[in-house]
């Protein structure tokens, strides 16, 4: 029986949704963690925070009046912005696994942040669930048991395709004999093909009369739900149960996600107006990890312009710059003549009154829930 973890802010997978849904989640820096136990995961996350934790104030920091870089690419767990998409795609997570799901899949664009509602998930795991983690994996390059093996610590090598399956169902019908559920985790599931995902089919019919085993998550790009709709999966694509796509960040959402880490970070001031905050969203599209570069650039291209408010013109000569030069051709572009900050005047260094916190009003999320069948769910 699953068990609920202890309170503290924020939204928590066995828990309660807090007052400050937009509280700490956890993400860890990029890292080669292709097959983990979460025992393992937890404490590469602990190693990675303080690695986070120990790193030098950049340049811009002290200029803007900021205790800590609010948009970094390398993920903070601090920093993370609940949106309803995100919460929706959360809850999805949380309903699959306290229903015992035999599969639970999730889509998403990328640098959507699956990865960290993933990482979120893993942190909160009872002890009653076993969890292990694939990352990378990619068809061609290595049995899924031995994929499958590594992530639970259990042995693989030197040993044949079925004595990796009965090495496998037997830890599976150990861990059930303790107490506890397996659950397997992929993650880029996008790149698995066709046969590895009629496997993992086969690994989920491991189950003791009406108890299920083994749960399967499946995490990737929307490439995997078209992977999913083809007739050769109907089996795999009717026993999911739980599935959503997580979309980017409207608008709205752009504003509020640019005002939290700055906010978290400690500013003072109104370091990105709305006029801005509705130029990034054009250029990214919305997409949290664009908006991270992007916002990173401004700051970095406001202070060695002498400028403590990034406003339009410098987020416009900024992109014009990147356009020149031909990078980051990832961001749509804004149109219009840009204009120069060179010839202007510096703005005043001396910070604004910080204006009164306010609440978050939850927004319309852009994800879906829905059949694998209909499209790419958004």
């Amino acid at each position: 029986m699953v068990r609920c973890s202890g309170g503290g802010p924020g939204y928590r997978l066995f828990g309660s949704l807090g007052d400050d849904h937009a509280a700490d989640s956890v993400e860890p820096p990029e890292c080669s963690y292709f097959g983990v136990g979460v025992g393992k995961f937890r404490a590469a996350i602990r190693a990675d925070r303080q690695s986070i934790a120990g790193v030098s104030r950049t340049m811009y920091e002290e200029f803007y009046g900021l205790k800590a870089r609010p948009f970094q690419v390398v993920p903070d767990p601090a920093f993370l912005y609940w949106s309803e998409a995100h919460l929706m795609t959360f809850t999805m997570l949380r309903y699959g696994i306290l229903s015992t799901s035999p599969l639970t899949v999730i889509t998403g664009d990328v640098g959507a942040g699956k990865t960290t509602l993933l990482r979120q998930l893993l942190e909160e795991f009872p002890d009653d669930l076993v969890a292990g983690l694939i990352s990378n994996i990619q068809a061609g390059k290595g049995e899924l048991l031995e994929w499958a093996l590594m992530a639970f610590d259990q042995p693989y090598q030197d040993a044949s395709h079925v004595q990796r399956f009965d090495r496998f169902q037997k830890f599976v019908v150990e861990s059930y004999a303790a107490g506890k559920r397996v659950t397997l985790i992929v993650d880029e599931a996008q790149n698995l093909g066709v046969e590895q995902l009629e496997e993992l089919r086969m690994l989920s019919n491991i189950n003791a009369e009406r108890d299920q085993l083994l749960q399967i998550i499946l995490v990737g790009q929307p490439e995997l739900r078209e992977l999913l709709a083809k007739p050769e999966l109907r089996q795999f694509a009717q026993r999911i149960t739980s599935d959503f796509h997580l979309g980017s960040l409207s608008s709205d959402e752009v504003h509020k996600y640019v005002e939290r880490r700055l906010n978290i970070a400690g500013a003072e001031w109104e370091i990105f107006p709305p006029a801005t905050c509705d130029l990034i969203y054009h250029a990214t599209q919305g997409v949290p990890r664009l908006i991270n570069v992007l916002c990173d650039l401004c700051l970095v291209y406001g202070f060695s312009a002498d400028r403590n408010v990034i406003d339009t013109d410098i987020l416009r000569e900024l992109m014009s710059s990147m356009e020149r030069n031909g990078i980051f051709n990832q961001f749509t572009p804004l149109g219009g003549a840009p204009t120069l900050v060179a010839t202007e005047q510096p703005a005043a260094r001396a910070p604004a009154e910080p204006a009164p916190p306010r609440a978050e009003a939850p927004v319309a999320g852009r994800g879906s829930v829905g059949g694998l069948t209909g499209g790419d769910g958004s």
